[in-house]
């Protein structure tokens, strides 16, 4: 069975012909199903953001995955045969700083908040229509398939609505006079989630109050000393902090009320849309941050090591500076029964909120919970052009600067012992086995940390086929092809050295596609294909993918994003569109147009499924041999290859039927 390229047309189609609702779409989902089933496929998850989620109804120019469009937009993605959304950190983030990956580890990202749920009877309507419609807008359709995510103009939506809803959610309070039990039952949940919480959520209020004063949540840059010390100096019961933490909190109790308040609405929002995907049976992947805020950072700095910050190596360029905060090792553990210290207790902490609301983590930066490679930030130092000095740079892995911080080989050797002593007993705690979580390891590899990750805890990779090829994959391992800081897989072919990696090569990918001997003649055929036109070619590339047990696709990819530099992420840069690209408001009918066009870029998914559930089919045949005996040989691939494709060529052709009809127009 030779898999046909896309059929071309001379014009787009003003509609597409798409599974219609009903019986028809219920038989495409099953179809795609059972086709993953066959493959033996466990994990199909689709990558994307909480900010890069649609704005369907209004546009509150941001994305949310908790709110009423996130149910939209997986509806899609599950009828689509995926299971699942990596999601990255979730956490609210710092002034002026829109990184996932700098946001904090424990207060919740207050923008993914749903206005338009506040305005209902159910929340006491505490956030007026008129407010809801005069600040949000009606989506505009748009040439493009994407969207950007203006977190300026967000904001500043979110300061004025929350502010109000806020403020109304307390008089309603004080009034005791809500009739709706919906409501009387939300005002009984707040104020025990007040309660229990209330130790966290009076020490975020203040670094946010301290923030302002400063303007900046940089509280090195603080110009009181106690106030950048006031957290751990509390813990260490100083009253004179004590006084200061209090007459700060105190002095606009209103602010305190409001955090509680955000704080609390996202969290009831996300316990909502759990339980909405529980009974979809569609998980989230929280993204595990390797760092932290700075309000996490004030909250624990005595967890942390002074004048030291965790970036990454680089080759044949600067060292990145991520101007992560690195736990200290003596922090870690104490005693012989390495209790949890100060930072082991951060850690943990951490993973127990990554996992609070969400079914799995992918542990971000993996080499940073073993050797991580530190900066000593006395050494950065720019020229007057504010380019980075790079021989005044002192820089390396923690296990070849041990003696910078004075500490003994046993002080270092607690850092190893973070994934065996809290991560993994703490995956178990949650119903995790280690090998369930996603490792992200991309990453140089130096010795310490291939003994602590493959020979000590055995733990799976995550393969990136962008760089590689899959062939003899491992169950327990993860692949993608392009992650989130990826360019867009159809823009990887433009690339020189892209084209020279030994994964895209087209007889690896033709070979690999087509196995079975006797099918020489399509293989042949395939390769001549691909080897001509990208776009088969990358096809191709997403094929080998969904051969795989556990596999991740970007949303940019699946929906056939490709404009020029756009792009979520790009790793180590501060480029001013980081962390801006969204779904547009229309994306599931520009799906289904990009499929009925001439030139399709998205993932046509009954398509390119049925090339990789032939190529396993195939596969089996040629495994099928005896030694030194070509015509049992032989004989025995004819009778497996009959049995095979009497099992599966129903399945197949029903996936060619879908292909075809996701082609065409309606």
């Amino acid at each position: 069975m030779y898999i046909k390229g896309v059929s071309n047309y001379s014009f787009t189609p003003s509609f597409q012909r798409r599974p219609k609702q009903g019986k028809e779409e219920k038989d495409y989902r099953d179809t795609i199903n059972k086709s993953f089933n066959a493959l033996g496929s466990k994990e199909k998850i689709i990558i994307a953001h909480g900010s890069c989620y649609p704005g369907i109804n209004r546009n509150t120019y941001i994305g949310s995955p908790f709110g009423e469009d996130s149910k939209i937009a997986n509806s899609f993605f599950y009828l689509h045969g995926f299971n699942g959304v990596q999601q990255g950190p979730l956490g609210e983030l710092q002034k002026n700083n829109n990184s996932p990956y700098n946001s904090s580890a424990f207060a919740k990202n207050r923008l993914f908040i749903d206005l338009r749920e506040l305005t209902k009877p159910e929340y006491g309507k505490i956030l007026s229509k008129r407010t809801y419609e005069r600040l949000t807008s009606i989506p505009k359709t748009s040439e493009n398939n994407y969207d950007r995510t203006d977190f300026s103009k967000a904001s500043k939506i979110y300061n004025i609505s929350l502010k109000e809803a806020s403020d109304n959610f307390m008089t309603l309070i004080d009034s005791n006079a809500p009739k709706n039990p919906k409501v009387k039952q939300l005002i009984k949940d707040f104020n025990e989630y007040k309660y229990k919480y209330r130790d966290r959520l009076k020490e975020e209020c203040v670094f946010k109050m301290l923030a302002d004063k400063y303007k900046t949540d940089d509280f090195s840059k603080w110009g009181n000393y106690l106030d950048r010390d006031l957290s751990v100096r509390r813990k260490n019961n100083d009253k004179r902090a004590e006084l200061r933490f209090n007459e700060i909190l105190y002095s606009n109790y209103n602010n305190y009320n409001q955090h509680c308040f955000e704080q609390f609405m996202i969290t009831h929002q996300i316990k909502e849309n759990k339980k909405w995907r529980d009974n979809l049976e569609f998980k989230y992947i929280n993204d595990l941050l390797v760092g932290c805020s700075k309000m996490d950072q004030w909250r624990y700095k005595d967890a942390f090591l002074r004048n030291y910050e965790m970036g990454a190596y680089e080759h044949d360029s600067d060292p990145q500076l991520w101007g992560i905060p690195v736990i200290n090792p003596r922090k870690l553990f104490s005693g012989p029964n390495l209790d949890l210290n100060s930072g082991g207790q951060f850690l943990k902490e951490k993973l127990d909120y990554a996992l609070e609301f969400c079914e799995n983590v992918r542990v971000d930066h993996a080499l940073g919970l073993i050797d991580p490679y530190l900066i000593d930030t006395n050494s950065i130092k720019y020229d007057k052009d504010g380019k980075l000095i790079r021989h005044n740079l002192s820089s390396g892995y923690m296990s070849q600067m041990i003696d910078y911080y004075n500490k003994t080989i046993d002080d270092y050797y607690s850092y190893p012992r973070i994934i065996e002593k809290i991560i993994i007993p703490t995956l178990q705690e949650h119903g995790l086995k280690p090998e369930d979580a996603v490792w992200e390891h991309i990453c140089q590899e130096p010795e310490l940390f291939k003994k602590v990750y493959y020979e000590l805890n055995n733990l799976p990779k995550l393969i990136q086929l962008e760089f590689s090829k899959i062939e003899n994959q491992e169950n327990r391992n993860w692949y993608l092809v392009g992650s989130h800081d990826s360019i867009p897989a159809h823009k990887m072919l433009e690339r020189e050295w892209t084209r020279a990696n030994p994964g895209w090569d087209s007889c690896y990918l033709g070979g690999y596609l087509n196995s079975d001997p006797a099918r020489a003649e399509d293989r042949e055929k395939f390769v001549e294909l691909i080897s001509k036109n990208d776009s088969e070619k990358v096809k191709a590339k997403f094929a080998e993918l969904l051969t795989a047990d556990k596999f991740q696709i970007s949303f940019a990819d699946f929906l056939g994003i490709t404009d020029e530099d756009v792009v979520y992420n790009i790793g180590g840069t501060n480029r001013k569109d980081n962390w801006k690209l969204r779904m547009s408001f229309d994306f599931i009918d520009k799906y289904y147009e990009d499929l009925s066009s001439k030139n399709p870029t998205a993932i046509n998914v009954p398509e390119v499924l049925a090339m990789a559930l032939d190529a396993k089919l195939q596969k089996v045949v040629a495994r099928t041999f005896v030694p030194n005996n070509e015509e049992e040989t032989i004989f025995l691939r004819n009778k497996k290859r009959r049995e095979l494709y009497k099992q599966y060529q129903p399945l197949l052709d029903k996936l060619n039927h879908y292909a075809e009809i996701l082609k065409k127009p309606e």
